[in-house]
């Protein structure tokens, strides 16, 4: 894998931008994304690898913090950027829409199969009440079918 500086840059990027934020279960929401580039790679295109780390590290600043397109595509390659917007929902966007744009990135779709092996993992899913982690188990089954991730 090359380019430990671009995955450094993603690194410290959404460590500042998830400052301050917790998940489902009260923990600090940075180490969702350190768990999710840690195990996007195991599903990364060896021609890729860097840039799936970089964009696993970055798949949520565009939804849920301040941070910009535009301040991305300045400090990262394009296809980092794609892959982080295919990665993002936009409000009123139709589920379908989402699966077939992620489908259609293979860093995007590297990062989300990551994304739900680490939103599905049973000890993290033991931290929620009942009916969350069922909600939870159906959303995420669906995904996994939309995207053909087993």
């Amino acid at each position: 894998m090359s380019n430990p500086s671009m995955i450094h840059d993603a690194r410290q990027l959404a460590t500042r931008a998830h400052r301050g934020q917790t998940d489902k279960a009260g923990a600090d929401y940075i180490d969702h994304p350190r768990r999710v580039a840690s195990g996007a790679l195991a599903h990364a295109d060896p021609a890729w690898q860097a840039e799936t780390v970089a964009a696993a590290w970055l798949h949520d600043v565009l939804e849920d913090t301040p941070v910009t397109r535009d301040e991305l595509a300045r400090h990262f390659p394009a296809a980092v950027v794609e892959a982080v917007e295919a990665l993002t929902r936009h409000d009123g966007e139709p589920v379908d829409d989402y699966y077939a744009r992620v489908r259609a990135n293979p860093i995007a779709r590297a990062v989300k199969h990551a994304d739900l092996d680490d939103n599905t993992d049973p000890q993290r899913m033991r931290l929620l009440d009942l009916p969350t982690q069922q909600r939870l188990r159906q959303k995420y089954a669906r995904a996994r079918q939309a995207l053909a991730i087993t």
